[in-house]
C-alpha cells in the first residue's frame, strides 16, 4: 500500500493500536477508578492527564528522545523504577482506603452509610479518591509519563509506521498521534461512563466499594511489579 502523508500501512497500525489500547493498564484503571468514585466530570479530568502524557511521549518519540531510553539502560531503569514506585504508592493508598471503609462499616452502629464518615475514610489516600480535578489530572499525567511500557510502545510500534523517506516526518507523527488520541478518547469515555454507573452501587454498599477499591489496589501493585521488571530491549 502506498504511504499517505508518510504513514506506512495505516490499516495495520489501526488494528494494532486498538488491540494495544484494549489491554488493561494503569492509565485506564486509574481513569475507571476515578469515574467510579467521583463521577464523569472528574473521570475526564483524569483522562485529560492521560491524553497529555501520551501527547508528550509522542512528541519525544518524534524528536528521537524516547529512543535514548532504549539505548541507555541506566536512564531507562530510572524511569522504570520511578514509575513502579509511584504505582506502588497509589496502590498502598487504595488499600488503606479500602481498609478504612471496612472499619467504618464495622464501627457504624446501624450498618448504614454515613456520607461524612465515608468521606473521611476515603479522603486523600494518594489514590483516585476525594481529589480535586487538577490533582487527578496531575496524577494521571505522572502515571502516563512514568510508564515504560507506554514509552516502549512509541519506540517499538509507533515509529514503525513512519516512512523514513518522507520529507515531512512531523506530519506522519501527527497523523499517527491523532489516531492514537482518538482511539484512547473513545476507550476512556466507555470506561468513564461504565465507571459512573458503578458509582451509585459503591455509594450504597460500603463493602462493595471496599472490595472494588481493594481489587484496583492489588491491580496497581501488579502493574508496579511488571514495570519494575520491564526491559528496554
Amino acid at each position: 500500500m502506498r504511504p499517505v502523508w508518510g504513514v506506512v500501512d495505516l490499516p495495520t497500525y489501526l488494528v494494532g493500536l486498538v488491540l494495544i489500547i484494549l489491554l488493561p493498564g494503569p492509565n485506564s484503571m486509574y481513569v475507571l477508578t476515578v469515574a467510579a468514585r467521583q463521577g464523569i466530570g472528574r473521570g475526564y479530568a483524569a483522562a485529560a492527564g492521560v491524553f497529555t502524557g501520551d501527547a508528550v511521549l509522542m512528541a519525544l518519540s518524534a524528536g528521537g528522545v524516547a529512543s535514548l531510553l532504549q539505548a541507555n539502560p541506566y536512564a531507562f531503569d530510572v524511569v522504570k523504577y520511578l514509575g513502579a514506585g509511584y504505582l506502588a504508592w497509589l496502590a498502598v493508598g487504595l488499600l488503606r482506603a479500602a481498609l478504612g471503609m471496612l472499619r467504618e462499616r464495622i464501627s457504624a452502629p446501624t450498618g448504614e452509610a454515613a456520607s461524612g464518615a465515608e468521606a473521611e475514610a476515603v479522603a486523600d489516600t494518594g489514590s483516585a479518591v476525594a481529589a480535586r480535578p487538577g490533582r487527578l489530572y496531575r496524577r494521571a499525567l505522572v502515571i502516563s509519563l512514568l510508564n515504560p511500557k507506554a514509552i516502549l510502545f512509541f519506540i517499538a510500534f509507533f515509529v514503525q509506521f513512519v516512512d523514513p523517506a518522507y520529507p515531512r516526518p512531523w506530519l506522519s507523527f501527527l497523523v499517527l498521534g491523532a489516531f492514537a488520541e482518538l482511539a484512547s478518547a473513545v476507550y476512556l469515555t466507555a470506561l468513564i461512563v461504565g465507571g459512573h454507573r458503578l458509582a451509585s452501587a459503591f455509594g450504597r454498599r460500603r463493602r462493595l466499594a471496599a472490595g472494588g477499591t481493594s481489587v484496583v489496589g492489588l491491580a496497581f501493585l501488579g502493574f508496579a511489579v511488571k514495570l519494575a521488571t520491564a526491559s528496554a530491549g
